[in-house]
């Protein structure tokens, strides 16, 4: 079964910051829309459990935290964090 993916305003606004921001902004298009796309299927295999219903999954060069609520099959995304590539 799907879920809906929600993410609250203020991950929006910083999503389109770090997007501004960004040299490869096809990067950060292409990892929120994987994201987008992972956590509508499955969300409690994708990334990391935190504490009680909160996961992180981490999409290079993003990472988000959201919350699973099962019985209303939503999915919201409460932080965003752009993880830039390390120098080599």
């Amino acid at each position: 079964m799907r879920y809906t993916v929600t993410w609250k305003p203020s991950v929006k606004q910083r999503l389109a910051e770090i997007w501004m921001t960004a040299l490869d902004r096809s990067s950060i298009t292409t990892a929120a829309n994987t994201i987008d796309a992972l956590l509508q299927v499955n969300p409690l295999d994708r990334g990391e459990s935190r504490s009680g219903r909160v996961r992180i999954l981490i999409e290079l060069p993003l990472a988000v935290v959201y919350e699973v609520r099962e019985d209303d099959r939503l999915v919201q995304v409460l932080s965003i964090r752009h993880v830039p590539a390390r120098p080599r």
